[in-house]
């Protein structure tokens, strides 16, 4: 079944999972079975996504991988294609289901057993059946030279489980050399590192087979499309609730701004925009907008009625307002230069940690950089493991965090992470982040009758950052998105 695009959300399960449920799975069935349902999705998979295809390169690894794609290679040849099959890599023994799918192929009289791929053997069609979640350390020279020549040509590639050389739990390739598949079959179970870091750039169109196999539990999950319920006719702007956006330090009004047109677009009953300088709102604002000075806005009992969106274009200046607004806000989403502030003072910290204590929930948004800042490290560490990160800032701050970039995560403080694979390129432009922000203040500002719990605040949160991905996919145009333009875009998705 397609995954890519994305219609519905998905229960994710990292490596040591998906091993679980394949030894319970296999213990469970007789000898093979999940391998020989793993080759037959595989092939009918293949003739599907590129049926005038006539000759198919197999590429089967040392491990169950390559043994899915040596049963595939059998069902292809039964099927009249021309297959060729290679098998790079050491002689190490084979697992026994892979040992078992060897013997079976080399049964087979019209495979064509190949020492290594060239070009004397063309092909229409090559599977990728070398890793898959064996992955551990670097690919050794004789599959790495076959990941390179996969790469180099320009046939299609339909990968088995993983596009060998990605990490199944990070996203991420070890010793940067990787699959670029067109299409990627994962079996038995999804996993995150499909839908995040450098997994989007490798798996091209994804699809599932769960090979008649329940999930396990797990606290990572795919993120579906927003939902939006009807609102009742007699719903008015108090419902709604009032969010306050908090920024604009001297030469930065426009992050401002951003932030409080999309919480406006986004729902929010009232938006008060506090600048942190004498400057004035910048661009065409909107006249629905209420400016009002810091000082006003900073009173313990106001701020315990609003939900307040803090740091976009804040400078230095925002750094003062930061314990008021930790002691007293109601609802705090801390965005940009708030949390650099953040990084840079334990007392802040400490506040911060102590507002999830007394039950005031925060959501914090950085991107790779501001993450690294808060954890003491470095942009290479953050993106290497996205989810552990994004998890690790949540349990340090007992706060809800938007970790962004390609598959953007949500974590909560008990380990939950919500991936999300929406969104494109198309968003690495100055403001989006501010756009995201305000987004997420008004949301929750809108449904703070449900959120009563850190989880409900998550779902909300997942529904402003899936709605701020999907409407840079739809946004017209190919080129590079405005934020201002953005939030046109969100309104269009709904």
């Amino acid at each position: 079944m397609p995954v890519w695009p994305i219609t519905r959300g998905w229960p994710l399960h990292d490596t040591a999972t998906s091993r679980r449920m394949e030894a319970q799975a296999a213990a469970a069935l007789p000898p093979h079975t999940l391998m020989a349902r793993a080759g037959i999705t595989v092939a009918r998979l293949a003739l599907a996504i590129s049926p005038r295809s006539r000759r198919v390169l197999v590429l089967a690894g040392p491990g169950n991988n390559g043994g899915d794609a040596l049963v595939a290679a059998g069902h292809l040849c039964d099927a009249g294609l021309t297959v060729g099959v290679v098998l790079p890599g050491d002689a190490r023994p084979l697992p026994p289901d892979a040992a078992w799918a060897l013997v079976q192929a080399q049964a087979r009289t019209g495979l064509q057993w190949l020492p290594s791929w060239t070009s004397d053997w063309t092909a229409d069609l090559v599977i990728d059946g070398l890793l898959g979640l064996g992955l551990s350390r670097s690919p050794d020279r004789g599959i790495a030279e076959a990941i390179h020549s996969v790469n180099r040509s320009g046939v299609p590639v339909l990968a088995i489980d993983l596009p060998s050389g990605l990490d199944g739990d990070r996203g991420t390739t070890l010793g940067g050399v990787a699959v670029r598949a067109s299409h990627t079959v994962a079996l038995l179970s999804l996993k995150p590192g499909l839908f995040t870091a450098e997994g989007r750039d490798h798996c091209g169109r994804i699809w599932f087979d769960p090979l008649g196999v329940e999930p396990s539990p797990s606290p990572l999950r795919l993120a579906g499309p927003p939902v939006h319920a009807e609102l009742p006719h007699a719903a008015h702007k108090g419902r709604f609730g009032d969010v306050v956006v908090i920024g604009g330090a001297r030469g930065m009004g426009g992050a401002v701004t951003l932030a409080a047109h999309a919480a406006l677009a986004a729902g929010a009953g009232r938006v008060y925009v506090t600048l942190l300088s004498s400057a004035h709102l910048q661009g065409a604002t909107r006249p629905e907008l209420m400016q009002r000075d810091v000082n006003e806005v900073l009173v313990p009992e106001s701020l315990r009625q609003r939900t307040v969106v803090a740091g976009c274009g804040g400078g230095d200046a925002v750094r003062a307002c930061l314990p008021v607004l930790l002691q007293h806000a109601k609802a705090l989403v801390l965005d940009a230069d708030a949390l650099n502030a953040l990084a840079g003072e334990t007392a802040l910290q400490a506040a911060l940690t102590a507002r999830s204590r007394a039950g005031r929930w925060t959501v914090i948004t950085p991107h790779p950089l501001e993450a690294a800042r808060l954890l003491n490290t470095s942009v290479q560490a953050v993106q290497s493991d996205r989810l552990a990160a994004a998890r690790c800032l949540a349990e340090r701050f007992g706060a809800v965090v938007v970790l962004k970039g390609s598959g953007s995560l949500v974590a909560t403080p008990c380990g939950g992470v919500t991936v999300h694979a929406f969104g494109n390129a198309r968003l690495a432009t100055a403001g989006t982040g501010d756009v995201l922000a305000g987004t997420i203040g008004a949301l929750w500002s809108r449904h703070a009758g449900e959120v009563n719990d850190l989880d409900s605040l998550a779902e909300a949160v997942s529904m402003a950052v899936a709605h701020h991905g999907l409407a840079a996919e739809r946004a017209p145009g190919g080129g590079p998105l405005l934020a201002a333009d953005l939030i046109t875009a969100m309104q269009t998705v709904g």
